[in-house]
């Protein structure tokens, strides 16, 4: 299944890298600056999935302080993002990535692990009811341009 790492100087790329595949209106650039971001932040981290050398999946994690969503109390521990390439899906992958947050969010305290996705994401709702999270709530966004 995998090792997984913490994000590092010297992965700080592969995890750029992965992220785009999540995030596909992002770019490397901004990934790149992002993870430095991350490196250096006390609320936030990133932990990546390899085997040998190849990096195939990463999940991303928080502690916010703002409204979340249906959490019981703040702060809480917060999925960003979890994403595992195509060919390593289905056999657990993301899976040990979730155990993993989870271990890390007890560690800090935290009795809730909270996330989201896309409405029309599928796989990920069903993945993540399948890991025993509850859905809260729905919502559409909007967004009206304003002209002189």
């Amino acid at each position: 299944m995998g090792t997984i790492v913490e994000i590092n100087e010297t992965n700080i790329h592969k995890a750029a890298e992965l992220s785009i595949a999540l995030w596909p209106d992002s770019n490397l650039t901004e990934m790149t600056a992002h993870y430095k971001e991350v490196l250096n932040s006390r609320f936030a981290t990133c932990f990546l999935l390899q085997n040998e050398s190849d990096y195939f999946g990463f999940i991303e994690l928080s502690i916010r302080n703002d409204y979340v969503e249906g959490a019981e109390a703040l702060p809480v521990a917060y999925i960003e993002g979890i994403f595992v390439n195509d060919k390593y899906r289905h056999n657990g992958s993301g899976t040990l990535l979730l155990k993993y947050a989870e271990d890390w969010a007890r560690t800090k305290g935290f009795k809730q692990i909270c996330s989201d996705t896309e409405l029309e994401n599928n796989p990920s709702i069903e993945f993540h009811k399948s890991a025993g999270f509850s859905e809260v709530s729905r919502i559409v966004c909007f967004v009206k341009e304003l002209t002189d």
